[in-house]
């Protein structure tokens, strides 16, 4: 599959197509829900979905490298990790300049930002909220959440969008592919919440666990313990809900998207939100274990976005050969 999709994407360097393959790799071994969704892609577009996911996940796990355990990284540790960051930073100028690069995920991203375009600043700013979760341990509020989650998150639906292809102006569409992937985030906040807990930060804003009567030390004992308190339910709740409304909000952008590409995008959108939903029937305990979607759930998703898919390149292929047609009803609900 993985030969299929380069050459669709006309990917023929054997160095660039090994970039690729190791990022296809990143994907289909840390995304689950992400890599379900690509599959639905047209083949050509695939490759560059891979280089920004690998891109993506190259960078997070150096920022969340193990440690010692104790949680947020300490002395030299931290230096070590922005050290990293910083060669990283170094190896993505020089691949956005035409230059080679030893990392993989640089050389492909490099090669995918040139061929779709895509703003050189989104990947910049991306680090730059990287690199903030060396030394930022919590959020006051949701303002300030936002404020980071523009380069950690809206900026990856920035990215995603000149890939996807959209049938307005492409400015048109940006906010909501921005408020797609804010989305996206909240809704892994809300499921890690533990995990994060170990490593030092707490995502969910400080003046909405207050107002249920949660911090910091109620969130850590309620990890030790193992146990599920009323009041961090009732902040949990809050937050889903939050997460809920910037799902509302993205919505109206999946209709904006090429027709070939918003099954993809419609089966991430209900994969992801299905994990709130999973996080309230397992009972809210995301700081015991972590929610998932069950398997029989993702299969029917994904079985309804290959009919879509189906139906998406038939119209397609009959608008390429003027053939007159009428939508498919799932075409139509995309």
């Amino acid at each position: 599959m993985t030969t299929r999709e380069l050459d669709a994407a006309r990917i023929t360097d054997p160095g660039l197509r090994a970039a690729y393959t190791h990022c296809r790799f990143l994907n289909a071994r840390h995304g689950r829900t992400y890599f379900l969704a690509t599959r639905l892609l047209p083949p050509d577009r695939r490759p560059a979905v891979h280089a920004l996911y690998g891109f993506a996940r190259w960078a997070d796990d150096i920022v969340d490298s193990p440690a010692d355990g104790s949680g947020a990284p300490a002395g030299d540790e931290a230096a070590r990790r922005a050290a990293a960051l910083d060669r990283l930073s170094a190896e993505l100028t020089r691949g956005l300049a035409g230059g080679p690069s030893a990392e993989p995920v640089v050389t492909a991203l490099a090669d995918t930002s040139g061929r779709y375009a895509i703003d050189p600043c989104h990947f910049t700013d991306f680090l730059a909220s990287m690199r903030s979760d060396l030394t930022v341990t919590e959020y006051a509020d949701y303002a300030a959440l936002r404020g980071y989650m523009h380069g950690s998150a809206a900026v990856i639906g920035l990215q995603m969008l000149p890939v996807l292809g959209t049938v307005v102006p492409r400015e048109e569409a940006a906010p909501y592919a921005a408020e797609l992937g804010v989305a996206f985030q909240l809704t892994n906040f809300l499921r890690d919440v533990g995990e994060d807990l170990d490593r030092g930060r707490v995502y969910l804003p400080q003046d909405l666990l207050a107002a249920h009567g949660v911090d910091r030390e109620l969130l850590r004992r309620c990890r030790d313990d193992g146990r599920t308190d009323r009041r961090v339910v009732a902040a949990l709740r809050a937050f889903a809900d939050l997460t809920r409304a910037a799902y509302r909000r993205a919505a109206p952008g999946v209709p904006m998207l090429d027709p070939v590409a918003r099954p993809c995008i419609r089966t991430a959108f209900v994969l992801y939100g299905g994990i709130l939903d999973a996080v309230a029937e397992d009972g809210w305990a995301v700081l015991n274990r972590r929610a998932a979607v069950s398997r029989r759930r993702r299969a029917l998703v994904a079985a309804d976005g290959l009919l879509r898919v189906a139906a998406a390149r038939l119209t397609a292929r009959r608008r390429s050969a003027g053939t007159v047609y009428s939508p498919a009803p799932c075409e139509e609900a995309a």
